[in-house]
């Protein structure tokens, strides 16, 4: 299993793979190299909600309380506040860092992907939160809203359209 977690501030690439005997980790703190450590599931137990595990001779007792990407993990006596992004959620992220964003002026695809059906068109103005268009990545399909209201400058791309990550898909100005 493969996600990403954020812990403040500090970005992290995760991934998970259960063998027979063990945990396999790899961590990769953002900017460093890839460590790997392995969990014997001999070490490893669970108790009504929480998990506890030895790992490099030392003793853990964690308990985790979320839902979507906001998490809260209780671990060697401290609570800490994590966001938690599977590939659902960092598809969800990438389409919104796409040019999404409150100030931005142009709708871009934040992955590759294909337009599936488009809600505007030029002149129409378009009140926050309101679906702009439909957009398929990785098999899913994504409604892409607007974050604040906007007129439709212009609508870059026809519906069926192949996009390439970062294309621009629809042009915005003040209403």
């Amino acid at each position: 299993m493969y996600f990403e977690a954020e812990i403040q501030g500090r970005k992290y690439k995760v991934d998970v793979t259960e063998t027979r005997h063990s945990w396999k980790v790899s961590l990769q703190a953002q900017g460093s190299e890839w460590q790997h450590h392995d969990i014997s599931k001999n070490d490893f137990k669970t108790a009504e909600e929480y998990i506890s595990f030895l790992f490099q001779g030392q003793s853990y007792l964690i308990d985790v309380v979320g839902k979507d990407t906001e998490y809260t993990v209780f671990a060697r006596n401290s609570f800490r506040s994590i966001k938690i992004y599977n590939d659902e959620m960092l598809l969800h992220e990438s389409l919104k860092k796409g040019g999404n964003g409150s100030g931005a002026n142009e709708l871009k695809s934040g992955m590759p992907g294909k337009v599936i059906e488009i809600f505007v068109k030029p002149g129409d103005v378009i009140p926050a939160n309101k679906p702009l268009l439909i957009m398929e990545a990785m098999k899913m399909e994504n409604e892409m809203r607007s974050t604040r209201e906007v007129k439709i400058k212009e609508v870059c791309v026809k519906q069926g359209a192949s996009v390439e990550s970062g294309a621009v898909l629809i042009k915005f100005e003040n209403p």
